[in-house]
C-alpha cells in the first residue's frame, strides 16, 4: 500500500520534469506557475515574491489546494518546512534543474533568508 503521504513514483517523475508547476491554494485562489524540486521522493517549493495576496500566504491560510499535473488536478496540501541540511539541499538542486541564463539570477536569489523562510513541501492529500 502506498504511502498516503507521498506521490506515486509517477508523479514524482512528472513533477522532477516540469520545468513550471501550476498551483493554487483551496478553491477560490488562482493557479500560477511556480518552480518545483524534488529531492528523496518529496517535492518542495519556494515563494520568490512573498506578498500578502501571492500563493505562499495563501497557502499559510489554507494548506490545502491543488497542482495541475500531467493535465489533471491533483489535491495537495502545503506544509511549512525548516532546517538547514534540507535548505541547502532544494537550493542545490534548484541549482542543477533552472540552469538557463535567465534562470541564474533567481536560483541565487533563492538563497536569501525570507525566501528560504518561504519553503513548503507538497504532499498529496
Amino acid at each position: 500500500m502506498p504511502d498516503a503521504r507521498r506521490f506515486s513514483r509517477r508523479r514524482l517523475e512528472a513533477l522532477d520534469a516540469a520545468t513550471y508547476l501550476k498551483i493554487r491554494s483551496g478553491t477560490e485562489h488562482r493557479l500560477i506557475a511556480i518552480w518545483v524540486v524534488v529531492i528523496n521522493g518529496r517535492a518542495y517549493v519556494r515563494s520568490w515574491n512573498d506578498k500578502r495576496g501571492g500563493w505562499y500566504r495563501a497557502f499559510l491560510e489554507e494548506p490545502r489546494g491543488a497542482i495541475e499535473l500531467d493535465g489533471r488536478e491533483v489535491r495537495i496540501r502545503g506544509v511549512a518546512r525548516r532546517g538547514e541540511q534540507l535548505m541547502r539541499a532544494i537550493e542545490q538542486t534548484y541549482d542543477d534543474k533552472y540552469t538557463t541564463p535567465a534562470s541564474l539570477k533567481y536560483v541565487a536569489g533563492f538563497r536569501r533568508p525570507r525566501r528560504r523562510a518561504a519553503t513548503l513541501e507538497l504532499v498529496p492529500r
